[in-house]
């Protein structure tokens, strides 16, 4: 089963678009072969054309304890490469998970997209770094709606979620975040 794969396929071919100047659609459904048993993460390398798919056996990370970093790091779109990310989190020893605040606003964690409830309704920072699947879905199901939010106002805030296509939409249980 592959999860979000419309959001995944319209995601693709406007990376594709943008980085390669591809306006040939590729149809993802007919090169994805997951593994029938078992939770994997897929990884397609790609330019104008498919260069390599893999499956990585995929477990959920555990997040209690968040730090809120600023950086001007940009992650408009999902590479392989992700040094800058990795790098903020590393720098964070005693940190599960870091929420990165750009031009003043909160955008994503290093793994997921993020939103914040206010005992009415979820939203999701308007700038994400990366626009991500469960995230398009949960929009364009008015579950969630978008809305610039600073650190400032987290106190506004009763629950926090991560959410991504692996995870989904995940409450996180006993958790910090540090400013």
């Amino acid at each position: 089963m592959t999860c979000n794969l419309s959001y995944h396929q319209t995601r693709f071919d406007r990376s594709r678009k943008a980085l390669f100047g591809s306006t040939r659609s590729l149809d993802l459904a007919s090169f994805i072969e997951p593994p029938s048993e078992g939770l994997y993460r897929c990884r397609i390398l790609y330019n104008e054309h498919i260069r390599s798919i893999e499956y990585f056996p995929y477990t959920p990370k555990e997040i209690h304890r968040l730090k809120i970093v600023t950086s001007n790091i940009q992650y408009d779109y999902k590479y392989a490469d992700r040094k800058g990310l990795n790098s903020l989190l590393s720098k964070e020893d005693n940190m599960d998970e870091i929420i990165i605040e750009k031009e003043g606003y909160l955008t994503d964690t290093t793994i997921a997209n993020i939103a914040f409830y206010d005992g009415e309704q979820w939203f999701t920072p308007a700038r994400p770094l990366l626009e991500g699947t469960m995230r398009a879905k949960l929009l364009a199901k008015s579950f969630l709606q978008k809305k610039d939010i600073a650190k400032e106002e987290l106190k506004n805030y009763t629950h926090v979620a991560l959410m991504n296509a692996m995870i989904g939409f995940k409450i996180l249980k006993h958790f910090t975040i540090q400013k």
